[in-house]
């Protein structure tokens, strides 16, 4: 499915801010993903030396963000996040334009959200603009790596139980992609990780559970043919047949992908010019260069 006018859409923001919206009550019980996130991105707070007074949390769940810094010592340096827009805006990011003036803010957070994003490049250009020369982005979504096990089995129980499948989880970018990802939105100094993260569950019930407690159920565009018990029953058997460990309880993996970049700067380390090299490569390893005409068959 395709805007008029615009990228490719892939989620349903209707459908995301609803999902959202379920979450609120039960989110506490199932926030060990964004607080991994969150702790990852105050720890890197943690080691630059600086003072950052303006603070943006554009997480959609900006709870565990705020609490991380609160029981850092880097809170002392750092101004309290402010959490921008309501659960709908912050439901689908670069859907709209940030309500933040150009060169704004010191530090922009957004914590296990851009997966979400139809543009994502777009929305991490907006963050760009948003903050001042030599601010700082930290940002995490999901990888390509996430809920591959529940994708298989939901997959392949669907094509035994109705004889075709459509998609339940979705397409998450791929981890090694996160500094091109970030250079292309006009980023400088782009850094990416992956963490990946296995979960027990005692099974494809209980996965499920703490998925929609996060808010992070199917939200793809487009008609959602519901799944039948059949087809759920099967997929959990699968599950277990698939993957259970020897006591019986299910692996779930996630990937993080932590992503961090700043607005540029003329302060900033920038690489050299191409062909401005003082020393040959070969003399500052130590070995002898060997040209093509001294390889043997050579004419």
């Amino acid at each position: 499915m395709s805007s008029p006018s615009g990228p490719p859409l892939i989620f349903d923001a209707r459908r995301r801010a609803a999902r959202l919206a379920r979450s609120a009550r039960r989110f506490a019980t199932a926030d060990f993903l964004h607080a991994r996130a969150a702790e990852n991105a105050v720890g890197s707070l943690e080691v630059i030396l600086r003072d950052f007074p303006v603070v943006v949390d554009l997480s959609a769940q900006p709870g565990p963000f705020a609490r991380a810094l609160a029981d850092s010592a880097v809170a002392a340096r750092i101004g309290a996040p402010v959490a921008v827009g309501d659960t709908a805006s912050r439901a689908q990011p670069g859907a709209a334009p940030l309500t933040l003036a150009d060169q704004s803010t010191d530090v922009i957070v957004s914590l296990m959200t851009l997966h979400w994003a139809n543009d994502l490049p777009g929305a991490l250009a907006q963050i760009r603009r948003a903050l001042r020369p030599d601010g700082l982005f930290l940002g995490t979504l999901l990888g390509a790596g996430t809920l591959k096990e529940l994708r298989g089995v939901l997959t392949e129980a669907e094509l035994q139980v109705r004889g075709g499948a459509q998609a339940r989880v979705s397409p998450f970018a791929d981890g090694f992609d996160g500094s091109a990802l970030l250079q292309r939105a006009g980023f400088a100094l782009p850094v990416s990780d992956v963490d990946r993260v296995t979960v027990r569950y005692p099974d494809l019930f209980a996965l499920v559970r703490d998925l929609r407690a996060m808010g992070e159920t199917n939200v793809l565009a487009g008609p959602n043919r519901p799944l039948t018990r059949d087809i759920i029953a099967r997929a959990a058997a699968l599950y277990a047949e698939r993957h259970a460990d020897a006591d019986g309880r299910v692996p779930a993996t996630f990937e993080i992908v932590h992503l961090a970049g700043w607005a540029p700067h003329d302060s900033q380390q920038k690489p050299m010019k191409r062909g401005s090299a003082q020393m040959r490569l070969a003399d500052a390893l130590g070995v002898t260069e060997v040209t093509d005409d001294a390889l043997p068959g050579a004419d």
